[in-house]
């Protein structure tokens, strides 16, 4: 039976990728459990397991007295004696147990925990697998979806997950059975196991397209520095390059535009605006105002980290943006407030 038992874990831990180590101790966990329900809440037990043998004792452990008053907990010097033959009163002493004894309800007990155990382990494998994955871009599978919500219900490996409407960005026309990006933004532990967390409008999520699509990134050559996005509408992401000879901005559009592209075409409509970043605040703030041309960038010497910018009168919509979308984008890419003005206003200071 217990050569079965060893033979059962190996073969889980092949089919599942659950370890051996981990489902033993559960096992233990188990073992422990049923001798508490069935000797008196004794939980005082030794266990050695032979994993090449395919074997396992159990000990409960009692103390050596000489009038038992507790039998599950006690033993009398004269049956101790007969176990160990220097055992005195008030040692204690492993009494082998035979653990088909443990009857229907402490069986059903263990089977409940390993059974348990097979689950967390489950849970621990996915949590390991997408910790690893995160802030990455992985290939998921619509395994359905919601006709009341339009929820996508994905299947990422193992794990489940959710993409609702509004993270759909770049999507049309997707089936059941279809495969998508998604970035994974996080992945939280809870008691029902691992949530992953996964978004297509996620700032990172374009970030990740271009990382993919682009070798000198993946080998140091270009850095993607910072990424402002108006998620299904426009991206401006900013890239510095460590080697003189190579244009960061090229690098990340290719030749003939291949390699941007490829991550035009994943995000549909969205227009995705390459800047050169810029150590010097004030020409990266005139950098990430592009399309707009810009006479002047100076300090703004009432506020912290905020500059204003002067622009060409024919440049003003131009430089703030629709809605004050241009604007709004490279505030966040420069992480300084920007105020737009026109050349008039400079000619009049």
């Amino acid at each position: 039976m217990n050569i079965e038992i060893f033979e059962a874990l190996r073969a889980l831990e092949k089919e599942r990728g659950i370890s051996m180590d981990f489902m033993l101790e559960k096992i233990n966990k188990a073992i422990v459990t049923a001798c508490k329900n069935n000797y008196g809440g004794n939980e005082d037990v030794t266990i050695n397991i032979d994993e090449e043998a395919g074997t396992f004792d159990v000990s409960l452990l009692k103390t050596v007295v000489d009038d038992v008053e507790d039998p599950y907990k006690e033993i009398s010097l004269k049956e101790a004696l007969e176990l160990k033959k220097d055992v005195q009163v008030g040692e204690q002493i492993g009494v082998l147990l035979n653990t088909k004894q443990f009857g229907h309800i402490a069986a059903q007990t263990a089977r409940n925990i390993i059974r348990q155990g097979i689950k967390d382990g489950e849970k621990n494998q996915i949590a390991e697998e997408f910790e690893s994955k995160k802030d990455s871009i992985v290939i998921a599978l619509v395994d359905r979806i919601d006709r009341n919500t339009g929820t996508f219900i994905l299947k990422i490996g193992k794990a489940e997950t959710t993409l609702p409407v509004n993270e759909q960005l770049g999507l049309s026309n997707v089936k059941e059975n279809s495969k998508i990006k998604v970035y994974i933004s996080d992945v939280i532990v809870t008691e029902k196991g691992p949530r992953i967390l996964v978004s297509r409008s996620h700032p990172r999520f374009v970030a990740k397209l271009i990382e993919n699509e682009v070798p000198e990134i993946h080998d140091g050559t270009v850095d993607i520095k910072a990424v402002a996005r108006d998620a299904g509408l426009r991206t401006k992401i900013a890239v510095m390059s460590r080697n003189p000879n190579v244009d960061p901005v090229g690098s990340c559009i290719g030749t003939q535009g291949r390699r941007i592209s490829a991550i035009l075409q994943e995000l549909g409509s969205e227009k995705v605006e390459l800047i050169e970043f810029n150590d010097r605040v004030l020409e990266f703030v005139s950098n990430a105002l592009a399309p707009a041309k810009v006479t002047k960038v100076e300090y703004d010497r009432t506020q912290e980290k905020a500059c204003i910018a002067y622009v060409p009168e024919n440049q003003l919509s131009l430089a703030i943006g629709l809605k004050g979308q241009n604007a709004r984008l490279a505030s966040i890419l420069t992480e300084y407030r920007i105020d737009i003005k026109s050349d008039t206003e400079l000619a009049n200071k």
